[in-house]
């Protein structure tokens, strides 16, 4: 993906939906329709502020048949590298912003015969999108939505207005929690299952599905890593020529961004591998936070997913 290959946007409306999550509404600066896209998609939010420029991935919770804007929800992350408190501070209505354009990794089944989504938090927003696509075709499908207490259920009004009783609400305050292994245990033939959320909620579905014998091409996830704070170190681009230090609270992608070389990028959370980058020499210690890479590769030290991962020690030398 290039950075010239992005949308000119308004900002035309902004809720605070939860006590930690604002709701946006996106408009083309043309005022032409915004580019057609599926249940699932996300996009890369484009902030400038000062001198560091943030691009943060937002899955797009408005309608796939609406197009005259988009929606997305963002927490306010604690701690933040800045791009959330960007949003969450910064951000106002009538302000221009860039996007690039929608991306899907988090793609429904049109095969399956029933689909089951499992949100937790913020993991709700990907599946608003997707359950609309669903909601005017005949497979079945259902939403168990699990959050902390009643005041952080984002969008529940919403769902449970479109989508009725296909809509299961589960709050930690009340002690309710998703029976995983029982409703995974009990699907017919033909089901899919889909999970977005905290990272333990998304293993524990996965290892019970496999466990309850389920096919891995009937289990689907997603979970965009923000990337981490970590130490400062030097990165080296030896195709370039350029050496560029990357700080504590910037991930090596915006290092290496900034330093004007346009390296490769789809998702910018370490799900899709697009940034996969060869590592010629590290003088430390290669920190993964990917969800791309096997843990064998891992371990091999012989690439890197920059967007969300890092070193520890004086410099990194990349193919780049």
């Amino acid at each position: 993906m290039s950075h010239s290959n992005t949308i000119q946007v308004i900002v035309s409306a902004i809720h605070q939906v939860t006590p930690l999550i604002k709701h946006f509404v996106l408009r083309a600066a043309d005022g032409s329709p915004l580019p057609a896209f599926s249940g699932g998609s996300h996009i890369i939010v484009v902030m400038r502020g000062g001198n560091r420029v943030y691009r943060n991935p937002y899955s797009l919770l408005s309608s796939p048949n609406e197009l005259e804007s988009y929606e997305i929800g963002v927490r306010r992350g604690d701690p933040s590298r800045g791009g959330s408190v960007f949003m969450h501070d910064q951000v106002h209505v009538g302000m221009p912003l860039e996007i690039a354009h929608p991306v899907n990794l988090f793609q429904r089944d049109k095969l399956a015969r029933k689909h089951v989504l499992l949100a937790g938090g913020i993991g709700i927003t990907p599946f608003i999108a997707m359950m609309e696509d669903l909601r005017s075709g005949a497979a079945l499908y259902e939403l168990h939505y699990s959050v902390r207490a009643p005041e952080h259920a984002a969008f529940k009004d919403r769902l449970t207005a479109r989508h009725g009783e296909r809509v299961k609400l589960y709050y930690d305050s009340a002690k309710q929690l998703i029976d995983i292994e029982g409703l995974l245990a009990r699907q017919p033939l033909g089901t899919h299952v889909y999970v977005c959320g905290p990272a333990p909620m998304i293993e524990r579905v996965i290892q019970s599905a496999r466990a309850a014998g389920w096919a891995e091409s009937h289990i689907h996830w997603e979970q965009f890593n923000a990337p981490p704070v970590g130490v400062a170190f030097d990165v080296e681009l030896a195709k370039s020529g350029i050496t560029v230090t990357v700080p504590p609270d910037q991930s090596l992608l915006e290092a290496i961004e900034g330093s004007g070389v346009d390296a490769p990028y789809l998702c910018r959370g370490g799900v899709c591998g697009e940034c996969k980058t060869k590592v010629v020499a590290v003088d430390g210690t290669l920190v993964h936070h990917d969800h791309y890479l096997s843990a064998d590769e891992k371990a091999l030290g012989a690439f890197i997913m920059p967007c969300v991962s890092r070193a520890t020690g004086k410099k990194l030398v990349l193919d780049l």
